[in-house]
């Protein structure tokens, strides 16, 4: 089976949490997720952001619930690594 090992995500999320708190919130989801955010764009209500997440084997259904429950929303996949086992 093949395993996720890159996501690149366009995701929108309100200001809090903060996005330290948001890449945290991930992170913690994989014991090797290493998570790379940018700001995109700001507004008075709402960030975008460019989630880039790494780990050997990413759960995206984990992910995309994680975003969901801090209150984000993920709009794109914009970039996917996968490997063959």
């Amino acid at each position: 089976m093949a395993s996720v090992q890159r996501l690149v995500l366009d995701v929108l999320k309100p200001h809090q949490p903060n996005v330290l708190e948001f890449a945290r919130a991930i992170a913690a989801l994989g014991a090797d997720y290493r998570i790379d955010i940018r700001v995109v764009e700001v507004d008075e209500q709402t960030e975008t952001l460019q989630v880039e997440i790494k780990g050997d084997e990413l759960d995206f259904e984990r992910i995309s619930g994680a975003i969901s429950e801090i209150g984000g929303s993920i709009h794109s996949i914009d970039e996917v690594s996968v490997v063959g086992k």
